[in-house]
């Protein structure tokens, strides 16, 4: 596992001319905020005899909050040697957004797929993200995230955290891709607070969402909150209809001054309809390019797919008298999914709109993981200077089964029950058959991970600090999947951590870190060995910079990733009876780019979320990987309160662009084209309690894909959102 020591020379003259470019932008457009900014102050001092009622502006797109997401010291998002993009709870009120996906697609340098109804790919930096937290503890999706993890509902979260890049030291095993971090609301009030909103739109949505908190003693030393939220809506997909309900509480006490107990819990349901599973047809037998109506659907009126998501948890943070503090996290998730779906695929017939095959499905299965998570953390003081200090560790189990019904009679491909499609063009769904009364087991999976890590952040000069730490790491699996066993993993991976950080001024640091994380492989090599760990090495350089008490802040990040020991299938293998095929670790894929970001406010009336990313990923012989996921993206969303005009309205929009995606080769591609997807948003507060709000997404109805695939030789794609319309009444308490 090499990593190119020329990172920084290379990656900067490469880059050079874009830098330079996008500083200059950045100088000219903080100059112009400046300047806004100032009169924007005078034009306040000179009406403060105004009689028009001023309404207090509270959405804030930054944060002061410290984040354990990428070193687990809890630094500052400035102090932190990566790329850090945090998604406030008031930005996606703004933005009207419900879903993790939603807060991603929202976010620069990171981009979504949505493989079907319930299941979604996340990609940044060319690489998935196969990594999240919850409070700071790692967790893990079921396999394939087939249970409705990755559609969960972001309204009992207070923020989204993104770190891009690797995150080994704090998640173990994954891709050098990004973390995400989800921040529980807590239970941080002690008089009677929060709002109810009511929510309609296109495609019949009814919304309900509420969010209350209050003290529960006299001394508030015992309090509470609750969130509840209910969603019904048709889709402009035919047949698909949804039903979700979400439902969060948690309990805060104050044991002592310095002693702090949490409990808590979430529940999340989903119970669709007209389910589909995989995609439309993307191209006909002679090679040309399907185009259907944007409702079309391969379900059926009687497929669904219904997840529920469980969640426990409690945590424990006591400070001592020197400020050290202790955390322990225990958590406890169960995910469950049940589902009847139709899978579509083969050549088809652009004449006929024959040819294509069905198979009918019915599953159902679950997964548990249990994790406890200790951290100890604080301040050192080393040559009459202060330094910080953690240490923490993690264990986790997960079990996860997966059972299917055959179809009764049972045909010759028993649980895979394949038939003709029919005329696709009169589509109307299949029959659905008679199931057996008793299932069989096709998925049985144990996954164990644990991990000890250790970081300090050395203050050398008041402007110069030091970061290094790493992890041992330990992750296994056991699968019995369709009768095939497999049986896992790697014991005391050593993960390195560093970062070094600088401050030019007072406003501006730059900064530099080299981090990794490692994947375990199931491939053999020739002498019947496992492969090593795939490993992902990430390098970054970077700039940050803080106007106005910090409110604005902006970075530019030049990264390079690797991922080594890539499986890679041996040519002079012989076979054998004992083992068909051996593979040996290679050099993988190369990413390199950059990032820009300016988030937060200009003015007090005006709060922005801008960024522009780019990158190149080729695999061990040049050859561009993942080429459906977009190397270019520009993110916008902003918003401005009337305060001279009218004071009562803000209003507010964006755009969202990226560059074109494709799979397939030269003489056979489907191609997704660069895009712009528009949104616009507009609030009138009536007064302080209540408001009206309007969101517009894809406000030019554009036409796009959202999902690109090959699969068995066919070309699959999936439509994207059309525009559509909410309107939220909010009342506020």
């Amino acid at each position: 596992m090499k990593f190119k020591h020329h990172f920084a020379l290379s990656i900067m003259k490469k880059n050079a001319l874009h830098i330079c470019t996008l500083s200059s932008a950045i100088s000219i457009a903080l100059s112009s905020s400046l300047v806004l900014a100032n009169e924007q102050t005078s034009q306040n001092e000179s009406q403060e005899d105004n009689t028009i009622e001023r309404i207090a502006i509270e959405g804030r797109y930054t944060v002061n909050e410290h984040i354990d997401t990428a070193t687990g010291l809890g630094l500052s998002i400035r102090e932190t040697p990566q790329s850090v993009t945090v998604f406030t709870d008031e930005r996606i009120k703004d933005q009207a957004l419900n879903t993790i996906i939603d807060t991603i697609d929202n976010t620069v340098g990171m981009s979504s797929s949505k493989t079907d109804n319930v299941r979604n790919t996340m990609q940044s930096r060319g690489f998935t993200i196969s990594n999240y937290q919850l409070d700071g503890v790692p967790l893990s999706w079921s396999v394939g995230g087939d249970s409705g993890e990755t559609s969960a509902d972001v309204s009992i979260y207070e923020r989204v955290e993104f770190v891009r890049g690797a995150t080994g030291l704090l998640s173990g095993a994954g891709d050098p891709s990004a973390s995400i971090n989800l921040v529980r609301k807590r239970a941080n009030d002690t008089d009677l607070t929060g709002y109810v909103t009511v929510t309609g739109g296109s495609w019949n949505k009814k919304q309900l969402t509420a969010d209350v908190s209050s003290g529960l003693n006299e001394s508030g030393t015992i309090r509470g909150r609750v969130v509840g939220k209910y969603t019904k809506s048709d889709s402009h997909v035919d047949l698909y209809e949804d039903d979700k309900s979400v439902v969060y509480g948690v309990l805060e006490a104050d044991l002592t001054d310095n002693t702090l107990f949490r409990v808590g819990g979430h529940y999340q349901n989903s119970e669709p309809t007209g389910s589909t599973w995989g995609a439309l047809p993307g191209s006909f037998s002679d090679g040309s390019i399907t185009d259907w109506d944007i409702s079309k659907t391969t379900a059926a009126d009687w497929t669904s797919w219904e997840t529920t998501n469980k969640n426990y948890f409690a945590s424990l943070e006591h400070f001592f008298d020197n400020d050290w503090k202790l955390a322990v996290n225990y958590n406890h998730s169960q995910n469950s999914r049940h589902s009847k779906l139709i899978y579509l695929w083969g050549p088809l017939d652009k004449v006929t709109g024959e040819g294509l095959t069905a198979q009918r499905y019915h599953a159902f299965g679950s997964t548990e993981q249990d994790s406890i998570d200790l951290q100890l953390k604080g301040q050192y003081e080393l040559f009459e200077r202060q330094h910080e200090f953690v240490v923490g560790a993690l264990y986790s189990k997960q079990e996860g089964q997966t059972s299917t019904y055959d179809p009764d009679p049972i045909g010759g491909g028993g649980s895979w029950d394949v038939v003709d499609a029919g005329n696709f063009y009169e589509w109307k769904g299949l029959a659905e058959p008679d199931w057996t009364t008793e299932s069989t087991q096709q998925d049985d999976n144990k996954t164990n991970q644990s991990g000890v890590y250790v970081a300090t952040r050395l203050s050398i000069t008041d402007e110069f600090k030091l970061i290094g730490g790493g992890r041992l790491s330990s992750w296994d699996r056991e699968r019995v999947y369709y009768g095939e066993l497999s049986d896992y993993g790697d014991d005391g991976v050593f993960v390195p951590y560093f970062g070094a950080l600088y401050d030019l001024t007072k406003q501006h640091r730059v900064y530099a870190s080299y981090t990794e994380i490692f994947k375990p492989q199931n491939s053999l090599d020739a002498n019947g060995d496992l492969l090593d760990p795939l490993t992902g090495l990430s390098a970054e350089i970077g700039l940050k910079s803080a106007y106005f008490n910090e409110r604005l802040q902006t970075s530019l990040a030049i990264f390079q990733i690797e991922q080594d020991n890539l499986a890679v299938k041996d040519p002079n293998y012989i076979p054998t009876e004992e083992q068909k095929d051996a593979y040996y670790g290679a050099q993988g894929t190369e990413s390199t780019g950059f990032e820009l970001e300016v988030l937060g406010e200009i003015t007090e009336s005006w709060n922005i979320s801008a960024g522009y990313s780019q990158f190149e990923a080729e695999d061990a012989d040049g050859v561009k990987v993942n080429t459906d996921t977009p190397r270019k993206q520009f993110k916008l969303f902003t918003t401005y309160q009337l305060t001279n005009l009218l004071p009562e309205l803000t209003i507010g929009g964006g755009l969202n662009w990226q560059s074109e995606g494709y799979i397939g080769s030269d003489d056979s591609r489907l191609t997704q084209e660069a895009y712009t997807l528009v949104n616009v948003m507009a609030r009138y507060e009536f007064n302080n309690q209540m408001d009206l709000q309007l969101n517009i997404d894809n406000l030019l109805d554009k036409k796009y894909y959202n999902y690109l695939k090959d699969s068995w030789g066919s070309k699959l794609y999936r439509y994207g959102t059309p525009q559509n319309v909410t309107v939220s009444f909010n009342y506020n308490f």
